[in-house]
């Protein structure tokens, strides 16, 4: 394909497929981080309680990372670059910042809003209805708002080091996914009056949907708080710990679960783009909750976490 033919490509995909693309890429890039050597993933993907209770220096990890070439290029690169955990609170900033940002541009006809909707409605005219534009604003602005809420006031501080690279993508991410909210509304969103709202009744998605969400963000609090209380890198064992690894990261798979559901387009049962950040979401956090069985395996007993799921019940 030439060069012109692929701008020409490029040019005519919708802004929701760019943030479709953006999702399938990191997703595979992951699952190829997870296909690596052991010692290789080790240097990736630890970070938080895991990278600093057992370290890839002093441990066996640490020696398995020294065997070869492609393993002390790794390590070196992700010893340059590290960051503190704590930085974890800017994808909550920046994901409340943007949900506040799209806000504004849309009450305020902002152009950066209107050449993306423009483009998608061009592309793709089916359209989510501008009350579900606006809730799920409303539900992103909210689990930006409680997650930063939890890194602020919630959580014990950490001094750990995470990758500069787990950060960037992070805040790629909540940068994509502030779009992704919203951007298969854009039809709606060119055509409705900022002045007044005609509300319709909500669909059985949208209900269901909605609920789903605010049982998901509640029951996610809890095993924050949870965590928050433990002593430090101690085994949690109660609540929904007692079936799952990490059920903290099954209510952020079902928190995108139930977004992609309120906000299906009409005669759609899911949004596409959003069904692309669960499969990101699920990935990511899976490859990071095997992860951990196997510390707690290694620092508890393998009896310990015998018979529990990591993530997903009766699947993973």
């Amino acid at each position: 394909m030439s060069v012109s033919n692929l701008l020409a490509y490029a040019a005519s995909q919708s802004p929701a497929a760019y943030c479709q693309l953006f999702y399938v890429t990191a997703a595979t890039a992951v699952l190829a981080i997870a296909a690596a050597p052991e010692s290789i993933q080790d240097l990736l993907t630890q970070y938080g309680a895991r990278s600093a209770a057992t370290g890839t220096a002093d441990g066996k990890g640490g020696e398995e990372a020294r065997d070869g070439l492609l393993a002390k290029v790794v390590g070196w690169a992700t010893s340059v670059g590290k960051v503190p955990h704590s930085w974890f609170k800017h994808f909550y900033i920046l994901s409340l910042s943007c949900s506040v940002f799209w806000a504004v541009q849309f009450l305020s006809r902002g152009t950066i809003l209107d050449v993306i909707a423009r483009n998608q409605a061009s592309r793709e005219p089916a359209s989510m209805s501008i009350d579900q534009v606006i809730l799920m604003w409303f539900l992103m602005g909210l689990q930006g708002a409680r997650r930063l809420y939890e890194y602020m006031f919630v959580l014990r501080p950490s001094y750990s080091k995470m990758w500069i690279i787990h950060w960037l993508l992070g805040m790629a991410f909540y940068s994509f996914t502030s779009v992704s909210v919203w951007v298969e509304g854009s039809s709606s969103i060119r055509i409705a009056d900022r002045r007044t709202f005609a509300a319709v009744a909500p669909s059985f998605n949208v209900i269901f949907g909605a609920l789903a969400f605010l049982v998901s963000w509640s029951m996610q609090y809890r095993c924050h708080s949870y965590l928050a209380g433990l002593k430090k890198y101690s085994l949690p064992e109660k609540g929904l710990f007692k079936y799952l690894v990490c059920p903290h990261y099954t209510c952020e798979c079902a928190l995108y679960l139930s977004l992609a559901l309120v906000a299906a387009p009409k005669g759609q049962l899911y949004n596409r783009t959003l069904i692309c950040a669960l499969l990101f979401v699920t990935i990511n956090l899976g490859v990071t909750a095997n992860g951990t069985k196997k510390w707690y395996a290694e620092k508890f007993g393998r009896e310990t976490v015998q018979g529990k799921w990591r993530m997903i019940p009766l699947v993973f």
